[in-house]
């Protein structure tokens, strides 16, 4: 077999393919024979087809499997020998011209390129930090007693206050006409809580049981509802009961109720702790991640090699599809949506692969065994039979590729972390918890 390789731009590469016709008859003559041993035929005993019967029926489709295997295989040996890291799949076709008694191939296709990356003492990082307050313990508590909260029927001259929880009948009309969804009886909802629109719970606020309002509510034009957002809107709301809000107190029998090991308020409020500092902890390492993935990239020089883009493009295609699917988008396979919109997204991805898998090989950051059953049992740590977790997660390949990939990402993280110029900057627990 003779092999020419041709550089044809950046990445992409042409490989002239040459094997013996005598190889694909071989091959094509010894699976047509053990066709005919077991191939059914009207007319014919199984096993005693003719072979000049069996070659006329399948002969063709024979032939195009041998071609294909044979190609695929002499490519990817070539490929090997040649120690050319192909991506994707080749573009293989048949050419006119071949020495006698020879079929000739041109295979197109990429490779992987060369991953430079600069020198990482220069790369400037910005890494957060926060602490877990006494102020964020106590907010997650009246959080956790809010959930607990119990309700209980106000006097009839009450007027409805934040917390209240109201049961009212409304109507809206817009022109004059009601609208979808705009009309509700026996409806509860806690004032203050932002269930409601601004206006309505507005309107509501102050009102007593028995008492009726009409008031303009503007729906926002971002408002999920379609057909009335943007519109101003006409409501009839009548306040029928009107229930103050009780929250348990702070004490061992709402440790308890909580299934804290430690049922006292000491235990309750460490138990907390511990939860918000893991979430934290989780959360500060995601986005100084972030930080240092960019960072990263910032310092790396590459092509990217078009079958991976084209790839990853897909896959945010069909992610797209499935959320939208599962919105209940109906017919949601065949909206057109155009790859190019994941475009940007699918660079960025590929890039950043490419020279994180560049930086670990050539650095040794692959995850260990050790560190992935770390980061198991850490995970596991906050469930209530944290070895059923564990026995969840080394249970399934898939979970543990998973596991096994935000430990590489950590490690390299770290890594860079360690070589960087670093600016260290303190944000705010609230602030750190409303970021998604």
């Amino acid at each position: 077999m003779a092999v020419a390789v041709e550089t044809l731009e950046k990445l992409e590469r042409k490989m002239t393919l040459s094997l013996p016709m005598g190889v694909i008859q071989s091959e094509v003559s010894t699976r047509l024979k053990k066709l005919a041993r077991t191939v059914k035929m009207d007319g014919f005993r199984p096993g005693k087809v003719p072979m000049n019967v069996v070659a006329q029926r399948y002969g063709y489709s024979v032939q195009y499997e041998v071609m294909n295997d044979k190609v695929g295989e002499a490519f990817f040996n070539a490929a090997n020998e040649a120690k050319l890291r192909v991506v994707g799949q080749p573009k293989i076709n048949e050419k006119a011209e071949a020495a006698e008694g020879e079929l000739a191939f041109e295979a197109v296709f990429e490779v992987f390129p060369e991953v430079k990356i600069g020198d990482l003492s220069t790369a400037e990082v910005e890494r957060v930090t926060t602490e877990v307050s006494d102020a964020a313990i106590q907010k997650t508590m009246d959080i956790l007693r809010k959930q607990r909260r119990t309700f209980s029927q106000r006097p009839q001259d009450a007027a409805a206050v934040d917390s209240d929880r109201l049961t009212v009948d409304f109507e809206g009309k817009i022109d004059g006409e009601a609208f979808q969804g705009g009309k509700a009886d026996d409806f509860q909802f806690i004032l203050g809580d932002g269930q409601m629109l601004k206006e309505f719970e507005e309107a509501s606020r102050g009102m007593k049981a028995g008492e009726s309002k009409t008031f303009p509510l503007a729906f926002p034009a971002d408002y999920h509802g379609k057909d009335v957002a943007g519109k101003t809107a006409d409501f009839l709301v009548t306040v029928k009961k009107i229930e103050a809000a009780h929250l348990p107190e702070v004490n061992e029998a709402l440790a308890k109720s909580l299934g804290i090991e430690d049922a006292s308020v000491e235990g309750l409020q460490a138990d907390i702790k511990k939860n918000l500092e893991r979430e934290v902890k989780f959360r500060l390492l995601a986005r100084n991640k972030n930080a240092v993935m960019e960072a990263l990239v910032a310092k790396a020089e590459l092509d990217l090699p078009n079958a991976s883009v084209q790839s990853e493009m897909q896959r945010l295609l069909e992610g797209a599809r499935a959320d939208l699917k599962q919105r209940g988008i109906k017919d949601a396979d065949k909206v057109a949506i155009p790859e190019d919109v994941f475009r940007p997204q699918a660079e960025r991805r590929v890039r950043l692969g490419l020279v994180v898998a560049e930086l670990v090989r050539s650095n040794s950051l692959q995850a260990t065994m050790d560190q992935i059953k770390a980061h198991v049992q850490e995970l596991a740590s906050s469930y209530e039979k944290p070895v059923d977790v564990e026995r969840w997660y080394f249970s399934d390949n898939k979970r543990l590729a998973e596991v096994e990939a935000i430990v590489l990402e950590n490690n390299v993280t770290e890594f860079v972390l360690s070589k960087a110029k670093i600016t260290d900057k303190v944000v705010s627990f609230d602030e750190l918890m409303a970021q998604n």
